[in-house]
């Protein structure tokens, strides 16, 4: 298998932390889609990363798509539970990280826009769907270990790469002052090797 992707996409991230989670070999190929060279658009007809490519040439794209196949394909250390109500509320836990990333992500490329093009309104409307995701996030955890069950989950994966996404993109976001609780997972998050050995850097 290959994975490719950026070193700075926090959904490539996500697919390299479930990667090492179940400790599944694959091969990582950087690629980025914002680059003229790039080979992306020929693996996801979307320009999209990440991408998995299987051993018979199957194309899997999305993050939530790829790291689904992954837990399912490896039965060790799983990350979904099995039962329908138990892995749907794991998988909301991944819909909001990933809906928070996204407005993260809308805010960076609308700041890379030049000045008379840039939309103050659009950034300030995407700032509020973080602030509001991470209230949402704090409020879901409380004063839980972990944001599903006992133990890790795709859960806190999902929101430890959204998280680790505000403090590469959007330093100026004092999310830990306003949200210890996150703050404490996010700490407990980067003592393991799947996180700390997978920060975004240019």
């Amino acid at each position: 298998m290959k994975l490719v992707g950026s070193l700075t996409s926090p959904y490539v991230r996500k697919a390299r932390v479930v990667l090492a989670e179940k400790k599944i070999e694959c091969e990582f190929v950087i690629d980025s889609p914002w680059v003229d060279s790039s080979g992306v658009p020929d693996l996801n007809p979307l320009g999209k990363i990440p991408v998995l490519l299987l051993d018979d040439d199957t194309r899997l794209y999305d993050s939530r798509v790829i790291v689904e196949y992954l837990d399912g394909v490896a039965p060790n250390n799983k990350l979904l539970p099995s039962t329908a109500r138990e892995r749907a509320l794991v998988k909301r836990w991944e819909a909001l990280a990933d809906g928070m990333t996204d407005a993260a992500v809308t805010i960076v490329l609308e700041r890379r826009r030049p000045d008379d093009e840039r939309s103050a309104g659009w950034i300030a409307r995407h700032r509020v769907k973080i602030d509001r995701a991470l209230v949402a996030l704090a409020a879901d955890l409380g004063d839980n270990a972990w944001c599903h069950g006992n133990g890790i989950t795709l859960a806190d994966i999902a929101v430890g790469c959204a998280l680790g996404y505000l403090d590469f993109r959007m330093p100026e976001l004092d999310w830990r002052a306003a949200h210890p609780n996150l703050a404490r997972l996010q700490e407990k998050l980067m003592q393991r090797p799947s996180l700390a050995d997978t920060v975004p850097r240019e």
